[in-house]
């Protein structure tokens, strides 16, 4: 679906909303954090893939829209432990 500007794509996303009977204020900057939160992170995708994939230069800007998951940090310290079983 083409669109010419964000306010054309939020005018999308409300009628998307009304549809389905979402009572949640959609939006385009909804829409980039749920990506980089529930889609990205927390399947493993690392901050810094997730900055480029969003076109951020600075990862700090992208912190901004994607929070640490409870999930991936029980993830990176399970991969910590086994390799320090592995170790010793």
């Amino acid at each position: 679906m083409p669109v010419s500007s964000n306010e054309k794509m939020n005018s999308y996303l409300k009628e998307i909303a009304d549809i389905c009977k979402i009572n949640k204020n959609l939006t385009t900057h909804t829409a980039r954090h749920s990506y980089a939160t529930s889609v990205c992170l927390a399947n493993g995708v690392g901050l810094e893939n997730v900055a480029k994939m969003l076109g951020h230069s600075d990862i700090r800007m992208t912190q901004h829209y994607a929070r640490v998951l409870d999930s991936s940090i029980l993830r990176d310290m399970k991969a910590v432990e086994e390799t320090l079983k592995n170790i010793g």
